[in-house]
């Protein structure tokens, strides 16, 4: 027979299980992004049209908010561009979680962290989900998880491919060569991802080190924006290396979210 002492610390215990999960939801976003807003790179984002009144309670759906829905689990470097491509292509029947953009200086963290938001997303009934990511440094791991759920990804190794679209990407290999790229958000962010994610900022001795080997820094653009033109030129200075723009769009994102919203 379970004592009163003992049914007080199970119900302790998962009050603090309770808790954890109201902190880790409370620490994502649950807000559409402003016009021209980026996350932050240690911030997630949540953004569910089934949070709207209309959609809360799904007929079929038992209330579990994902029923009949899809999910985009991406990169938080990318959630700007798919808050855009959401509204362009009228898509308020795809959620969208986007995991901390920090993550692109620790892949290691990637593979389990798209792996748990996946099991979620089973739970909570999502009928598609969908991983805006590439391979991104895992090493294959994140399509070891991805195959074990049977969830599909973009293709490519990483988002400077796919933004670019991989083929013309691989096309231009040899033309990229020694370069080391940026994207809108990775501009933007320039400071706190690589001058001191990379430490640069206390040991600036080490820019050679980390950059010698590059001749010039290529800017894939999203958008057409001279502010960030700029930007992207001076951190092509401070890394001592040449300079080159291409705008090229959302590549494979595009394509990626025009399908899911087409078979959705």
């Amino acid at each position: 027979m379970v004592s009163m002492t003992e049914r007080k610390e199970r119900k302790r215990r998962r009050g603090g299980a309770r808790a954890r999960r109201a902190q880790r939801r409370a620490q994502a976003l649950r807000r559409s992004l402003p016009p021209g807003a980026q996350l932050a790179p240690g911030e997630e984002l949540v953004v569910s049209g089934a949070e709207n009144a209309a959609e809360r309670e799904p007929a079929d759906g038992g209330g579990r908010k994902g029923c009949g829905r899809t999910l985009v689990i991406a990169c938080g470097a990318l959630a700007r561009e798919i808050m855009l491509l959401k509204k362009q292509l009228g898509a308020a029947h795809i959620d969208l979680h986007c995991l901390p953009a920090a993550w692109h200086n620790t892949p290691q963290y990637i593979a389990d962290g798209v792996r748990a938001r996946i099991e979620q997303a089973r739970r909570e009934g999502y009928e598609r989900i969908f991983v805006a990511y590439g391979d991104c440094g895992t090493g294959g791991k994140l399509d070891e998880v991805l195959s074990e759920h049977g969830v599909e990804r973009l293709p490519g190794a990483h988002c400077y491919a796919f933004l670019s679209g991989t083929e013309d990407f691989m096309a231009r290999l040899d033309e990229y060569a020694r370069s080391y790229f940026l994207t809108d958000y990775l501009v933007r962010h320039f400071d706190a991802l690589i001058w001191k994610g990379m430490m640069l900022d206390e040991h600036p001795e080490l820019v050679k080190d980390y950059f010698g080997n590059y001749e010039k820094l290529v800017y894939l653009a999203q958008t057409d924006d001279p502010a960030l033109d700029e930007k992207a030129r001076a951190a092509a200075r401070r890394l001592g290396l040449a300079y080159e723009r291409r705008l090229v769009g959302m590549g494979d994102l595009e394509a990626a979210m025009r399908k899911l919203t087409a078979e959705a």
